[in-house]
């Protein structure tokens, strides 16, 4: 298995980061990040605590300006907030007096959307997450996969191209950390969007991405890309084989070399 240098893939970039840094004051986040993301990929981002991964989705959003260099959305420079992009947090953050389909209804609302079509495709995206019965719960009545997946959800509302997502299923017990795996990739695969996840499971990473970008620690830099050539779908027996052991125990080795270990 190789390790690739952090170059554009093959046909034209749906995400772009050329040569971006991000400094607050003196102090220096990120050094010069070069990645491009195919459309329709599913990449994930790894690295030791505080080396910037989450900076660096901020700034994919538009939620955080870069310090230099440009970031890209379809050739587009990002220069604020991108009506074309979805986020997930690691917390669901549901609205407690709000029952599920409502919950996902507030992104319709905040981007005054025809609310008929709206519910329509907020029905739609509830049976894919495997909801379906759960629409008028309240989210304390949710387990906490469930909650994310309305979050999951509401983020799909607009239809983005992109969902970004920030270390989705942290606060989960393990199990429940597998079963959020493998209903992402199902999703994923049908929904066809572009997807950026944050993580601290190097597991987590391998199974879901079709790259995995290993971050350095701060200011965080680029380390290596790692094409994860494993057949889809996957089932969480791909965990045993030995080509998954080959490609956890390879990136781990990054963390070892670096001093540092954050790994579920």
């Amino acid at each position: 298995m190789e390790a690739k240098e952090p170059q554009s893939r093959p046909g034209i970039p749906l995400i772009e980061l050329d040569n971006v840094t991000k400094r607050f004051g003196a102090f220096e986040a990120l050094r010069p990040i070069n990645l491009s993301i195919s459309d329709g990929e599913f990449v994930s981002v790894v690295g030791p605590s505080g080396c910037g991964k989450s900076t660096l989705l901020r700034l994919v959003a538009g939620l955080a300006p870069v310090t230099d260099g440009a970031v890209r959305l379809a050739g587009k420079e990002i220069s604020g907030p991108q009506i074309d992009v979805g986020i997930v947090f690691q917390s669901a953050v549901l609205l407690a007096w709000r029952v599920v389909i409502d919950n996902i209804l507030l992104q319709a609302e905040m981007r005054n959307m025809d609310m008929v079509e709206a519910r329509r495709r907020a029905e739609t995206l509830i049976e894919m997450a495997g909801l379906k019965g759960f629409e008028n719960k309240y989210p304390w009545q949710l387990s906490g996969g469930m909650q994310q997946r309305a979050s999951i959800c509401r983020a799909l509302l607009h239809d983005p191209r992109v969902l970004l997502m920030d270390e989705p299923f942290g606060a989960l017990d393990a199990m429940t950390r597998e079963k959020m795996n493998l209903e992402l990739q199902r999703i994923w695969l049908e929904s066809k969007k572009t997807i950026l996840l944050i993580t601290h499971s190097i597991p987590e990473a391998v199974f879901l991405s079709d790259r995995v970008v290993v971050m350095s620690e701060r200011p965080g830099a680029i380390s290596e890309v790692y094409d994860i050539d494993l057949p889809r779908p996957r089932g969480l027996d791909v965990m045993a084989s030995p080509a998954f052991a080959t490609y956890t125990r390879t990136i781990r080795k990054h963390f070892y070399a670096q001093g540092s270990l954050d790994d579920h």
